[in-house]
């Protein structure tokens, strides 16, 4: 049943729910199954994804700027005109390639694979072509020019008008361009740098008797075809046109004769050029401008009513919602309803709206517009209706939704500011999690610390007496962010869609992956598909040492229960082009060293002197002692429990770094690399991190008081108590050499255990299938780049870590692209590849896993979901689309695959 675009309830300012930035203007936009198709300035054709946002494709479809775009969805056919006097057709064929094609007429494209099907073009100078459209009944092209013509082109019987190369635009001369200029000069800067002889496609020469010349007594703006269900008036399909003289024409077309055509009604006005028009059944609105709106009665052909919108153009019409959205070249937005009364405008553009599309997506009705802003923006308008019911929001636009409320709330951890902040975002939290059926509270914490957020979703097997339960551990905290300095691309607080990504604070670290989690138990729940108990353990002090968590988690182990796996989904990717899974994770040990006079703070000239013992010469002289000059750590015993290097890891290392140079060379030798990367994941390390005095900066003050903050990652077989221990003799042993009469006092703070996991565990190889199944296999051929770097987005597309692996690359997806991963199974079909995960260790600590693991004697795992530019703890923090949603169909297929594997927990020690 088709959707009704009518009112559900009265029309809200619509939301800003993505945006896309090019390098050039947007002029011409049209959508067809879940793309958005768009013609630029600089005559490409660009396609995204209208569930994602990522760029699928980028042709060079003409020499200059594409000013229509025409889908017809019955034949699969793209059409799009241009300022080079050509129109181009594709049709429906393969996915699509993202293509770099050049055309110099009007075009025909496959809308799929957007290779040319037809170029056609006139012998006449038409000048630019403003409009096209195309009926699927007569199959014949209808388009209206500069030179107020309108002609057609029927393609069912190309054979019989081939194109001549002698009479084509790019061989003619132009009476402007080809002209002789002062002196005798003869220079043309016609664009001919390819011959359309030689692209892909038949070229169609218009017949000289399939012309209206003087259509309008001006250019020919606008056009559209009117008849059948959308527009009942009219018995057979009509062509109407608007033109520069500020009338309207309604053109009856004759099927018997090419698709000719032949004037049938005038609807005349003394106003502007009319520049939009657009059908709601039986009625007619134009644009003109001067911006006064129009509306027709195409029962009586009568001016029923008139009103200006502002004073600026209309450059664009769509109606939809039981409203009318005119855009317009002050880069507004106005909405009307039904008695032309205005509801809302908004600024949608920083420059002038040139066009503008509507669509009905995942039951969503969606307005979008295109600037000269180089802006493509996409409008939530509301739900549509779907026979008598509302349609109701997929699960994905529901984790959408969710995630902008979670990331709403300012959660900072680190500031008592912000505590009540926090106190709210466990409490929406809980409320979430009982909206959706999960049986919920909150564990107090000691110290007044932020609390836990407990959840369990039941299985549906109701006959299993006991079964099997997974937790999810995750946090909602995150790290301060501020937008005065005007770092942030908007809001920090306010989650935003760009380029197929989404921008704010905590979106990747850690809201993200916990509500996909949290959507993916909810649609197992919903299929009546969840065996299992799903246990969420969301903390609310992360990010400041999980302060409070193990005595909250061991106070209430009675309402947690048994547990049979860990899950959590708390760091990222290599890169952005390589899926990986995380077994193995250093611990941290963190300490303060003080060193207190007795003297207080004194002036360096008067009290300094050799014969007294100053606190920062004795904090030098012993922090020397912990490292050699080769910066090796010299702590005695330090390294003795690191585990060896052995053969799988040899090999598994070896894979990463040849896969990551094989991808970008700079990264210099695959041998150099892999050292670089057991030395940051399993092998421990020493980070004096920071000094502070109790001395004024900048004087030469004697402090009184001294420190140094320290940072020891261990790994796995080392233990946060024996590095402590050996950390303390050491220094202690070195101040007592100094004989000094200072006071020395070693702070141990926060401390987490080393985490490694078994890859041949039923958790882990769960999860390598579910990622495997997700990301690929897929044909090679259209695994392409997809996220589209223009020049704004490589300003945000700097490496989101200090990690190199990123390369500093603006970040081309290969999750989605040629490049493999990992070998070819020699199962898969010729043509694909496999696309399984990398196993992986990291160099930071998650105090939580390690103690989970042990309290509850069962296996973790640990799923990246975000790509290494996702920037977590810095600024314009981001996470791609495609990686929520892909991470929340990996989450449905563990939580519904794991109870069946059979539970193996040999292979860890727990205790």
């Amino acid at each position: 049943m088709p959707a009704d675009t009518s009112n559900t309830g009265a029309l809200s300012t619509p939301a800003l729910f993505h945006k896309v930035k090019n390098e050039r203007s947007i002029l011409a936009l049209a959508v067809f199954d879940g793309r958005l198709f768009a013609g630029t300035q600089d005559g490409e054709i660009l396609v995204w994804s209208l569930k994602t946002y990522e760029r699928l494709a980028s042709i060079k479809a003409h020499n200059r700027s594409v000013l229509s775009l025409f889908v017809s969805e019955e034949d699969g056919l793209l059409f799009s005109s241009a300022r080079d006097a050509i129109v181009n057709v594709c049709q429906e064929g393969n996915a699509i390639n993202q293509s770099e094609l050049t055309a110099d007429n009007y075009q025909v494209w496959d809308i799929h694979t957007l290779v040319r099907k037809f170029s056609i073009y006139s012998v006449y100078d038409v000048g630019d072509v403003f409009c096209v459209t195309y009926s699927a009944t007569t199959k014949t092209v209808y388009l209206g020019a500069m030179n107020t013509s309108i002609q057609w082109c029927e393609l069912n019987t190309q054979d019989c008008r081939k194109a001549d190369k002698a009479r084509h635009p790019s061989e003619r001369n132009h009476r402007f361009f080809d002209s002789v200029g002062p002196g005798g000069a003869h220079a043309s800067n016609r664009a001919t740098d390819i011959d359309p002889f030689q692209e892909p496609g038949v070229l169609l020469e218009i017949d000289k008797e399939h012309i209206k010349q003087y259509a309008h007594h001006g250019y020919t703006y606008s056009m559209l075809l009117a008849g059948g269900p959308a527009c009942p008036v009219f018995a057979e399909e009509m062509l109407i046109s608007g033109g520069g003289d500020g009338s309207i024409k309604i053109w009856s077309l004759d099927i018997q004769n090419h698709g000719a055509i032949s004037e049938f009604q005038v609807m005349e006005s003394e106003d502007e050029s009319v520049l939009a028009l657009a059908i709601d059944r039986t009625l007619l609105y134009s644009g003109r401008v001067g911006g006064e709106i129009n509306v027709w009665d195409l029962d009586t052909f009568q001016l029923i009513r008139r009103f200006n919108s502002c004073s600026a153009d209309v450059q664009s019409i769509c109606v939809g919602h039981q409203s009318v959205f005119c855009g317009n070249s002050d880069g507004f937005t106005r909405a009307y309803d039904p008695a032309c009364q205005r509801m809302h405008e908004w600024q949608a553009h920083n420059g002038k709206i040139l066009a503008s599309v509507m669509t009905v997506h995942q039951g969503k009705l969606i307005y979008v517009t295109g600037g000269s802003d180089d802006c493509i923006a996409e409008w939530d308008v509301g739900r549509v209706k779907i026979g008598e019911e509302t349609s109701k929001p997929s699960y994905n636009e529901r984790l959408l939704d969710s995630l902008s409320e979670l990331v709403a709330i300012p959660t900072v951890s680190s500031k008592p500011d912000f505590a009540h902040h926090c106190r709210r975002g466990a409490s929406w939290l809980k409320s979430c999690f009982k909206d959706l059926s999960a049986d919920s509270e909150t564990l107090s914490t000691t110290d007044s610390t932020n609390p836990v957020v407990y959840a369990r979703f039941r299985g549906d097997d109701m006959q299993t007496k006991k079964r099997r339960t997974l937790l999810f551990y995750g946090h909602y905290d995150v790290v301060p962010a501020d937008n005065k300095g005007k770092s942030w691309v908007w809001d920090p607080f306010e989650m935003r869609g760009l380029n197929g990504y989404l921008y704010g604070r905590g979106v990747t670290d850690n809201k993200g992956p916990l509500l996909a989690a949290l959507y993916a138990v909810v649609e197992l729940k919903a299929a009546k598909s969840l065996q299992m108990d799903v246990v969420f353990l969301i903390e609310g002090e992360e990010e400041c040492g999980s302060k409070g968590f193990q005595e909250a988690v061991v106070k209430n182990k009675d309402l947690i229960g048994d547990i049979d796996w860990i899950l959590l989904a708390n760091s990222y990717w290599l890169d952005d082009d390589m899926p990986c899974l995380t077994y193995g994770l250093r611990g941290v040990v963190h300490a303060t060293v003080q060193i207190t006079s007795k003297r207080p703070n004194v002036h360096s000239g008067i009290d300094g002197s050799q014969g007294e013992h100053e606190a920062m010469q004795d904090l030098i002289n012993i922090l020397a002692v912990l490292t050699e000059s080769n910066g090796k750590i010299a702590i005695p015993g330090f390294d003795e429990d690191v585990l060896p290097l052995t053969l799988a890891e040899e090999r598994n290392y070896a894979a990463i770094s040849e896969a990551l140079v094989s991808r970008d060379p700079s990264r210099g030798d695959a041998q150099v690399l892999a050292q670089k990367l057991q030395a940051r994941w399993r092998k421990p390390s020493l980070t004096i991190s920071r000094f502070n005095s109790s001395a004024p900066a900048g004087t030469s003050v004697i402090p009184q008081t001294v420190s140094a903050d320290l940072s020891l990652r261990l790994v796995p077989n080392q233990t946060t108590a024996a590095i402590q221990k050996a950390l303390k003799a050491v220094l202690s042993a070195a101040f007592r050499k100094l004989n000094s009469s200072n006071e020395l006092n070693i702070i141990l703070a926060n401390a987490a255990e080393p985490w490694l996991g078994d890859p041949g565990n039923e958790i882990f190889q769960t999860l390598e299938e579910a990622v495997f199944d997700v990301w690929g296999p897929q044909a090679a051929h259209t695994r392409r780049g997809s996220v589209h770097a223009s020049g704004h987005e490589k300003r945000l597309s700097t490496p989101g870590t200090s990690d190199s692996l990123t390369g500093g690359s603006d970040h081309h997806s290969q999750a989605t692209a040629d490049s493999p991963i990992s070998p070819t199974s020699p199962t898969l079909p010729a043509g694909q590849r496999s696309w399984r995960p990398f196993f992986i260790r990291e160099g930071g600590s998650i105090p939580a896993i390690r103690f989970l693991e042990q309290e509850f004697k069962a296996p973790a795992a640990h799923l990246p979901c975000g790509q290494a530019s996702d920037k977590a703890h810095l600024d314009n923090e981001r996470l791609r689309l495609s990686n929520l949603y892909k991470s929340k169909e990996i989450f449905k297929q563990v939580f519904k695959a794991l109870p069946m594997k059979k539970l193996r927990n040999d292979t860890i020690i727990y205790e």
